[in-house]
């Protein structure tokens, strides 16, 4: 009985890992409420390579008028002078953006800290569906949590992403997201 069990088991994260790949894989962008970029590490207020593409591919999207609000998000990270939805901000308006449609969020240091603040933010726009923007392993489980809070999301996976360009940091980051959404499932708010 033990070993069924641990089969079932092993196969339910199988598929929830082809799951994680398949979404990945697959850009919904199409016309929303808002485009939401997940922050990643910043590096004395410039964006690292992971931040830099997801919030170029942000600029592509925005310039096909994909949405008119675009939300920054994540919070220090540890660093006592920037956060990553700051430095986003930052970024965005450096390349041309207007500073009125970009609203950030800085305080978050999980994901679901920043659904739920992006959540927030989009229910002061009378929003109910947004763009999401992170690298491809990351945006299953995001859809998951928008959902959990009434908002349809599309996925729009960074398709320069250093991870996701990776095979190794792709598998890793893919297997820890298993883990991850697995949690969020069993109710631990990551």
């Amino acid at each position: 009985m033990i070993f069924i069990a641990v089969l079932v088991c092993l196969w339910m994260e199988w598929s929830l890992y082809r799951a994680i790949r398949r979404q990945a894989a697959s850009d919904e962008a199409r016309p929303a409420a808002a485009i939401v970029v997940f922050g990643a590490a910043e590096y004395n207020g410039d964006p690292s390579p992971v931040l830099k593409a997801r919030l170029d591919h942000v600029l592509e999207l925005a310039s096909r008028g994909l949405a008119t609000i675009i939300i920054t998000t994540g919070g220090s990270g540890g660093d006592p002078h920037f956060t990553e939805g700051g430095v986003s901000r930052d970024y965005l308006i450096q390349q041309g953006v207007a500073a009125d449609s970009i609203f950030s969020e800085t305080r978050s240091h999980t994901t679901y800290e920043s659904v739920r603040a992006a959540a927030r933010i989009l229910a002061q726009h009378h929003a109910r569906d947004c763009i999401t923007v992170s690298d491809g392993f990351h945006l299953y489980r995001v859809k998951l949590m928008f959902r959990a809070l009434g908002i349809t999301a599309y996925a729009s996976p960074a398709p320069e992403s250093p991870i996701e360009e990776d095979p190794t940091e792709r598998k890793l980051y893919s297997l820890r997201e298993v883990v991850d959404t697995t949690a969020w499932r069993l109710g631990l708010r990551l």
